[in-house]
């Protein structure tokens, strides 16, 4: 069992996405996001082995995920940069925290183009049968 934001767990992630044919963005992806082209980064702060950058690359309907080589650099190769806790990162992985609600109470902060954030969900919302296996034997 992988242990979440591991090398391990995000090569698995990456491997439950191949394959997995995402719709383009809506409307209102805005700018950035319109041409289906995006990275949005997670910065995680405080892991059992450190903090970690998590970057989501979408391109022409594939999504990879990956971490970044330098975890200090990982913003700067973003559309929007998402920084949280381990513990925050752990409980949304596990639906016990919706990231509405985080975001409002500044558990989560975000920095970048907002609307890349809302075409990025949209379009992982299709990819969520092809991770549930992933969620289901990932320790945490």
């Amino acid at each position: 069992m992988p242990h979440f934001l591991s090398p391990e767990w995000v090569a698995a992630f990456d491997g439950a996405l191949a394959g997995v044919a995402i719709p383009g963005p809506g409307d209102d992806a805005g700018l950035a996001a319109i041409d289906g082209r995006f990275t949005v980064v997670q910065e995680v702060h405080g892991t059992p082995t450190g903090d970690v950058t998590v970057v989501l690359t979408v391109d022409d309907g594939t999504v990879h995920v990956s971490l970044a080589a330098d975890p200090e650099s990982g913003a700067e190769m973003a559309d929007v940069a998402i920084s949280l806790s381990y513990e925050d990162a752990a409980a949304l992985s596990k639906g016990e925290l919706v990231a509405a609600e985080a975001l409002t109470a500044g558990r989560v902060r975000v920095r970048g183009d907002l609307s890349v954030l809302v075409a990025s969900q949209q379009m992982l919302a299709s990819a969520q049968p092809y991770v549930q296996a992933l969620t289901a034997d990932t320790t945490y």
